[in-house]
């Protein structure tokens, strides 16, 4: 659907567990949200963070990951008091997440178990998974966070999994991941994976995204590029490409 805009909110979620029967909303609950808005792409610092209170204990498997205690969310809200809030924060936009169907099926399961006639999630936004990208990208390697990290560069500094902080991290691969023509390089090296997230002239672009300059656009580069020979009587740019 083409009802979105240019807004983007990177999200992820922290549960109670998954169920053993491999639907992994079943039964458990979301203890954490952590959500960053992109706009433009763009980091706003415009984000929305909670934790809730599940009514359930965290399965052991699951603390291991994320090192919430069931102590620790006594005092929070249930997803009934920020329903609304994370309905409308969420709203219209295009979401981003790791492995999206885990996430999406816990978060419509909670809606669904309010019983206020929410919608579906891929009713009210466009989902972008992060993983299917990067499978494409990096076919037959390691595509978690973690290894994804490592790959473009980004420093990480966790013991556990924080859905904030998971969210902050995604948001610099995604934006990494889905960059266009920034800057040309000429290089040998295609198949270099050492992407560093500070430095974009090295990054490693997802060919499919890359944008073909028309015949008249070729035309107009190439007075450009004659003039500016003229001008300074060299044009590195023009040697290289003749």
């Amino acid at each position: 659907m083409n009802l979105f805009c240019n807004r983007k909110i990177v999200l992820d979620t922290e549960t109670t567990g998954i169920n053993v029967s491999g639907i992994p909303y079943i039964g458990h609950k979301i203890i954490e949200i952590g959500a960053v808005e992109i706009l433009n792409r763009k980091l706003t610092g415009i984000n929305f963070h909670v934790y809730l209170q599940p009514n359930r204990k965290i399965d052991k498997s699951a603390f291991l990951i994320h090192g919430i205690t069931d102590n620790f969310l006594l005092d929070k809200p249930k997803f009934i008091n920020i329903a609304h809030k994370f309905f409308n924060f969420i709203k219209g936009s295009e979401l981003i997440i790791h492995n999206a169907s885990f996430d999406v099926g816990f978060i419509d399961y909670e809606f669904n178990n309010l019983n206020m006639n929410f919608p579906k999630i891929k009713d009210i936004c466009n989902i972008t998974d992060t993983l299917s990208i990067a499978r494409k990208i990096f076919p037959g390697k390691k595509n978690n966070l973690n290894a994804l990290c490592k790959r473009y560069n980004i420093p990480i500094n966790r013991v556990t999994h924080n859905a904030m902080l998971d969210a902050q991290i995604l948001s610099k691969v995604y934006l990494l991941m889905t960059i266009d023509q920034n800057m040309i390089q000429f290089s040998d090296h295609l198949n270099n994976d050492n992407i560093t997230y500070s430095d974009i002239t090295k990054t490693k672009c997802d060919l499919s995204l890359l944008k073909l300059a028309s015949k008249s656009e070729c035309i107009l580069h190439e007075k450009y590029l004659t003039n500016m020979k003229n001008q300074f009587g060299k044009c590195i740019w023009k040697e290289k490409i003749n």
